[in-house]
């Protein structure tokens, strides 16, 4: 077992704070990724844990015993960095090896447990290479086996995948989950790119500025985001968002009017208002182009052709950032204007405060 609760987290250097109140529990067994832009506090929140940073004030639970005193080598747990951290003058076999010498385990047990982690990671050919005679993943892997051997009762992970190129960490990413699902070990995993998130995360906490905006699993974020920061940070491409004070409240729906469309949207009215400053926000992938009447115009600037898809950049209703995903088939050219429909269940309604207006359904 090992679950990993956070306590009321408060962390200051000098007179800058840089974390608020910070309230978690971790189950065991789950993949929990920490994921907000540069200065969110994460990789602060992440050495909390491990010990490498004192929290000012609250409580590190692990396993429920408070850590928060203890060393980091007294709390069960394993660091993989950003960088590899390897020893360049030792082979793969020593690398990983290294924390068993250090704790003086015998040489067969030592060999075992090397010897597992290298098949686990498929370095099993390469444990008598040097780190110089390996690609970044092999690299990457190496520094994760040496924490394997160490059977921390939780790993964690600081943007180990930032160093590698796209097609290197689109494959790592599938290894990293299939680790996880083969040794069933409590990881937390911190990185800015919410692409990782999504598809490795049981369970996704988006920081910003110190805060936790929210907890949830990826699908849960993605469709009910409880702030517009949320729904802008989690999907790619971005949410688009088109602003308005053309509000009113009709049959316990909000009506918003954008450009010569009008939405009704089944979202809680009970703190809205007509004329209410509203931001719709819509997913580019939920967008069609239509020749019929009751759209919104687009007038195209840039287009990219990435084999399943088109996207499409412009600029809508004073939104010069605009963004639509179509069939791989569409045919439309830069300086072009399309008309965009979209099913309204699929808007999202923030307020002046970027606070979602929450759904009055549940989708499917």
């Amino acid at each position: 077992m090992a679950t990993v609760k956070l306590e009321n987290i408060y962390k200051s250097f000098d007179e800058t704070e840089v974390l608020f109140d910070i309230n978690l529990e971790i189950k065991d067994k789950e993949f929990v990724v920490f994921v907000g832009p540069s200065g969110c506090g994460k990789t602060t929140l992440l050495r909390i844990i491990s010990g490498l940073e004192e929290a000012s004030t609250g409580s590190v639970i692990i396993d429920d015993k408070d850590v928060s005193n203890e060393p980091p080598v007294e709390r069960g747990i394993a660091m993989v960095f950003q960088s590899y951290a390897l020893y360049p003058h030792l082979s793969v076999f020593e690398n990983i090896a290294f924390p068993l010498r250090v704790a003086k385990i015998n040489e067969k047990e030592l060999e075992e447990k090397v010897f597992k982690a290298a098949d686990i990671l498929q370095l099993r050919d390469r444990l008598d290479f040097k780190p110089g005679q390996l690609s970044g993943g092999q690299r990457q892997r190496v520094a994760i086996g040496r924490s394997i051997v160490r059977d921390p009762k939780v790993f964690l992970f600081d943007e180990p995948l930032s160093n590698l190129d796209a097609a290197l960490r689109g494959d790592m990413r599938v290894e990293l989950a299939k680790l996880h699902q083969n040794l069933k070990t409590t990881m937390i995993y911190v990185t800015h790119d919410q692409i990782e998130a999504m598809t490795m995360a049981d369970k996704i906490v988006v920081l910003r500025d110190g805060v936790i905006e929210q907890v949830g699993s990826p699908m849960d974020l993605y469709h009910n985001p409880k702030t517009k920061f949320v729904a802008g940070f989690i999907g790619q491409p971005n949410m688009n968002f088109l602003k308005t004070t053309d509000t009113d409240i009709k049959n316990k729906k909000l009506s918003v009017n954008i450009g010569d469309l009008t939405l009704d949207l089944d979202v809680d009215v009970s703190s809205a208002k007509a004329g209410d400053e509203i931001d719709i926000g819509i997913r580019p992938e939920d967008l069609v182009v239509s020749s019929s009447k009751g759209g919104i115009p687009m007038s195209v600037e840039v287009v990219e052709h990435i084999g399943a898809t088109v996207i499409l950049y412009g600029s809508v209703l004073g939104n010069s950032n605009f963004c639509a995903v179509l069939p791989s088939d569409s045919i439309i050219k830069p300086g072009e204007t399309v008309n965009l429909v979209f099913d309204s269940s699929k808007c999202h309604a923030f307020n002046s405060a970027g606070q979602a207006l929450k759904k009055t359904y549940k989708k499917k």
